[in-house]
């Protein structure tokens, strides 16, 4: 079976002390794509280092919604996020993904974060048009973050150019769902999928050809009490085919032809 999770952090302080073993279960569950994405200035660097280090690794450069708020680094802490967040200019590392433009498969995670950073609305839409504007150009995937801002978020891409939309771990509502995927827009189901209702009512409505596999690592576990990581993404495969009533390795199929036309 060929299994692909197009969004871990592997950068993650979760991962520092056992990810040539994580990688290595990958490897054995059949992952053969990873996408580790960045957050933040520093994330972004760090990642191309992991991706150099491991063939299944690509990386996706990403300007998280807080992260790029300079002023909310507290939000960023109380989110839960254990990793360090630094305050960076995202103009200049807007210039800097340009320049590297070539070093990507895709551009995210980007987007809006309403749960943490309500009260700076507006700096966060300016920030993610200026990454839609970014990506417009350079014409990449872009993987989408939408957390208590949905409606926003969908209203910002439909206004843009961008056709390669991935929405991650979208928990819009089911009207929502359907207006994007009637956009032809894809979405990453994770692991936890098998204890969520949200993620099985999407597996139910969207096409199998804009559905992909992720995990969020180490978020996101299918499993309490142990991190995600990307060989989980075979829970995901064996839910959806149990909704759609499909063989596993016909799904697994499907989502890794739909990693080939977004990606290569």
């Amino acid at each position: 079976m060929m299994l692909v999770d197009i969004h871990a952090h592997l950068d993650h302080g979760k991962f520092k002390n056992d990810l040539d073993k994580v990688i290595e279960n990958a490897r054995k569950a059949g992952v053969k794509h990873i996408i580790t994405s960045g957050v933040n200035s520093k994330t972004n660097r760090l990642i191309l280092e992991i991706a150099g280090k491991y063939d299944i690794v690509h990386p996706s450069f990403g300007l998280y919604p807080l992260d790029a708020l300079k002023k909310e680094i507290e939000a960023g802490e109380a989110s839960g996020f254990a990793r360090d967040i630094e305050a960076f200019e995202i103009n200049k590392e807007i210039d800097w993904i340009f320049e590297n433009k070539d070093k990507c498969v895709a551009i995210g995670e980007c987007g809006l974060d309403f749960k943490w950073g309500r009260e700076h609305e507006k700096e966060q839409k300016s920030n993610f048009q200026k990454v839609i504007d970014i990506v417009e150009k350079i014409k990449k995937p872009i993987i989408v973050h939408t957390r208590k801002a949905e409606l926003d978020a969908v209203e910002m891409l439909e206004s843009s150019k961008l056709k390669n939309i991935i929405l991650h771990c979208f928990c819009g509502r089911k009207h929502l769902v359907k207006r994007a995927a009637d956009s032809g827009w894809s979405f990453s189901i994770p692991p936890i999928i098998v204890r969520l209702q949200q993620f099985q009512i999407m597996a139910e409505i969207v096409n199998i050809s804009q559905i992909l596999t992720e995990t969020d690592g180490p978020y996101l576990s299918p499993y309490p009490g142990k991190k995600n990581e990307p060989a989980f993404v075979i829970e995901t495969i064996r839910k959806i085919a149990e909704i759609k009533k499909m063989d596993q390795e016909e799904v697994a199929n499907n989502i890794f032809m739909n990693y080939q036309r977004l990606f290569e």
